[in-house]
């Protein structure tokens, strides 16, 4: 473990200042790329914000002045919302020379937009930089039209549960409960926890700006869709979380319906019992009661499940389509190991205490991207779960960068923490 705890600390430290970027092009303000050349000048939605959570854990580590990088990571967001207008469309990725024009789709409303994370990413520049909101307030409506519009045109009623326009750009790429699924038919965990965790986000923003009766319907938002997901993602037979297919027809008597006027459909989504590591997003977002995190947990242990020797199988190699190759657009999350999928589950398991297991992981992970390092020089973009030999893309940084935060909290020392 000291071996790979050295050997990481002294890879990603020595080239933190590549990820800033100055201002230029369609960018008026400076941001982080992801920590690798190959996001070079470009501007990503989770992408940069979790390698700024780890950037702050470097600067930390470091000893650095925090506040070098302020005016790069306050960028990130305010570049994302002088894109954005009043009907709150927001580019997922954006590139120095990018056409803006061709950033939005004819239609704004079929067509997925940028993850729900950027208030989470604001707040957590709030949260450690004392508090201080000011620099967010003028373009802060910006904001809420963005989550406004995730509300009003990307939220399925009936189950109260939010949903992909299409399977492109998601996140995790090729995620079966989404890939290659009919469009606006997926409400997946993945999204709905992000979603969780941007409507706290949203809550705490409006506090800090003096404007806490905002809140309180980002507040009810929040509540709402966190009942939602326990009612309809949960599982209780299998004790899981998962995603839901909204794609069903209406309940309608007119025309030729002799085989439907005996008994309507109580039923308004039906559950895709996929087993896919985003499931371990609910405790992430503390979504999951107390049982069914328990409950959760137990598939997290199950070697013929999720637990491998790399860590979380980002997919069950119980499942039909588990997968293990690579591949690039979409890249694969069919069982590889990804380092993002190894943090959200550590920090759900830290989250609700099961810390033997959050340990377990952390030295599976710290294995994982050390001994890459001291074989290749480098991190890959994801790996073989049961040998942990890497599958693609030498040089990739990204969110394998939160593998320092995991063992600074495995050293037992403050550790930097996403909102």
């Amino acid at each position: 473990m000291n071996e790979y705890i050295k050997a990481l600390r002294a890879y990603i430290q020595k080239d933190y200042r590549e990820m800033y970027r100055e201002k230029g092009g369609v960018f008026p303000y400076g941001f982080l790329t992801p920590g690798s050349k190959a996001y070079d000048d470009v501007l990503w939605d989770w992408d940069s914000y979790l390698s700024n959570v780890a950037l702050k854990q470097i600067l930390a580590d470091v000893g650095a002045d925090p506040g070098e990088a302020e005016a790069y990571e306050k960028g990130c967001v305010l570049n994302y919302l002088s894109f954005t207008g009043s009907d709150g469309f927001m580019p997922i990725a954006v590139v120095r020379d990018a056409d803006l024009a061709t950033l939005r789709p004819a239609d704004i409303y079929r067509e997925n937009m940028h993850k729900p994370v950027l208030a989470q990413h604001a707040a957590f520049l709030v949260r450690y930089g004392d508090g201080d909101v000011e620099w967010l307030r003028n373009d802060f409506l910006k904001l809420q039209f963005h989550i406004n519009n995730y509300i009003n045109h990307h939220k399925h009623q009936p189950t109260g549960l939010f949903y992909w326009q299409t399977d492109k750009m998601i996140g995790v790429d090729n995620d079966p409960c989404t890939f290659y699924r009919p469009d606006g038919s997926s409400a997946s965990i993945y999204l709905n926890c992000l979603m969780v965790k941007e409507l706290e986000a949203m809550v705490y923003l409006c506090r800090q700006l003096g404007t806490p009766a905002a809140g309180v319907f980002y507040e009810q938002e929040r509540v709402a869709l966190v009942e939602a997901v326990r009612t309809h993602c949960y599982d209780d037979r299998d004790g899981f979380f998962y995603s839901v297919d909204i794609n069903l027809r209406p309940v309608d008597f007119s025309g030729d319906s002799f085989y439907h006027k005996g008994m309507s459909r109580h039923w308004d989504c039906l559950i895709q019992r996929i087993d896919v590591w985003s499931g371990f997003m609910a405790l992430w977002a503390g979504v999951a009661t107390e049982e069914q995190a328990a409950r959760a947990v137990e598939r997290y242990r199950d070697p013929k499940s999720f637990n491998c020797l790399a860590g979380v199988r980002t997919l069950s190699c119980q499942e039909k389509m588990y997968r293990v190759v690579a591949s690039s657009n979409p890249s694969c999350w069919l069982g590889p190991v990804w380092g993002i999928a190894n943090y959200m589950t550590f920090r759900g398991l830290v989250r609700y205490g099961f810390l033997e297991e959050a340990r377990e992981l952390c030295e599976k992970t710290i294995t994982l991207f050390g001994r890459d390092i001291l074989r290749f020089g480098g991190m890959h973009e994801y790996y073989s779960p049961d040998d942990g030999e890497p599958l693609l893309n030498l040089g990739f940084q990204n969110w394998n960068m939160l593998v320092l935060n995991m063992i600074d909290w495995y050293e037992g020392r403050d550790y930097i923490t996403e909102f």
